[in-house]
């Protein structure tokens, strides 16, 4: 298994790298069932929203290989994780082809079919890449050493491979740019330890702060740009990330950095009129060790398109309030 794929099929099961136990440690764990596709996706062993989707799909396949009934599986994985879009959205890809699909060949269609969405998400993945590079070479002209900024991970480890958030920063890196990356933490779980973990792997100069250190560091002029993933955008450009984005993105504008959300165009709900329809997602308790203490921990917050200067999609970049033109 490749170190920059997050996911890979060996003999009958499906292989992850264990995102629990980054950066202290790199394991992978084989999923051989329904049931452990679920787990992983619960639990968060796999995260981001593109790798969510690839991992569901593979666990349709999975499933059909249990001969368990489609209904089931489908209704198993989409009560994983609310948020992020790319889960349902590979799950009704998946019914949309099985549907038409002969019975008896349902388990080889699956497992071609969760193929192909892994491909083509490192492929839409790569193309991020490239058109948040073309974006950085302007702004690194007039800057000289480019001050980067993200918010939890949306690098490789996020996706299949690439990253969104993270590709143009890699791009970047690759072509000579000179980059630094402020790495901002993302409290309880600690995202941005997986992508001071991945630059490192890269050699990308980065320095991880404390959530709330972004607004400091934008007041003081040392950062030009922001770019961050998303688990789900809405039709009209409202934006859900890890919680603590949308006050990155009102600081941005408070201090005129321009603020960009790369992610696939699967990642769009044009089923999603705006932002205050996104579901948010309530974590456990006992994620903050707080105790007995009352506790609240929404794991994302929403965006407001008018704070985006523009999405960094497979297609290339785009208003918030264009994301039609690129509808499939």
């Amino acid at each position: 298994m490749s170190a920059l794929r997050t996911i890979a099929e060996e003999d009958g099961a499906v292989v992850i790298l264990d995102q629990t136990r980054l950066p202290k440690e790199t394991a992978f764990v084989r999923l051989h069932t329904l049931a452990d596709a679920a787990h992983a996706i619960r639990v968060m062993q796999v995260r981001g929203a593109p790798l969510i989707g690839a991992t569901a799909a593979y666990g349709v396949a999975l499933g059909l290989s249990e001969a368990q009934p489609l209904e089931t599986i489908l209704s198993t994985l989409a009560a994983t994780r609310p948020t992020a879009v790319n889960l349902h959205w590979a799950l009704d890809r998946m019914q949309r082809v099985l549907e038409k699909s002969a019975l008896a060949g349902r388990q080889d269609v699956a497992w071609r079919e969760a193929r192909k969405i892994a491909q083509e998400d490192e492929a839409a993945n790569a193309a991020i890449g490239q058109h948040g590079l073309a974006m950085l070479r302007p702004l690194a002209t007039n800057k000289g050493r480019l001050n980067l900024m993200t918010h939890c991970n949306a690098g490789w480890l996020a996706t299949v491979a690439h990253g969104t958030a993270i590709s143009p920063m890699y791009a970047a890196h690759a072509n000579g740019l000179d980059i630094h990356v402020w790495v901002s933490e993302t409290r309880p779980r600690n995202q941005g330890l997986l992508t001071a973990w991945e630059l490192a792997q890269a050699g990308v100069p980065h320095t991880l702060i404390a959530d709330n250190a972004a607004g400091l560091l934008m007041m003081q002029g040392k950062v030009d740009c922001i770019i961050v993933g998303a688990d789900r955008i809405a039709a009209n450009g409202d934006t859900a990330n890890k919680v603590g984005t949308y006050l990155k993105a009102l600081a941005a504008q408070a201090h005129k950095v321009p603020f960009y959300v790369a992610a696939p165009v699967s990642t769009v709900d044009y089923a999603c009129p705006d932002g205050s329809r996104i579901p948010i997602e309530e974590r456990a308790a006992d994620e903050l060790g707080a105790g007995d203490v009352p506790v609240a921990n929404p794991a994302f917050d929403v965006t407001p398109a008018n704070l985006i200067a523009g999405i960094i999609t497979e297609h290339g970049i785009v208003a918030p309030g264009e994301l039609a033109s690129i509808k499939p």
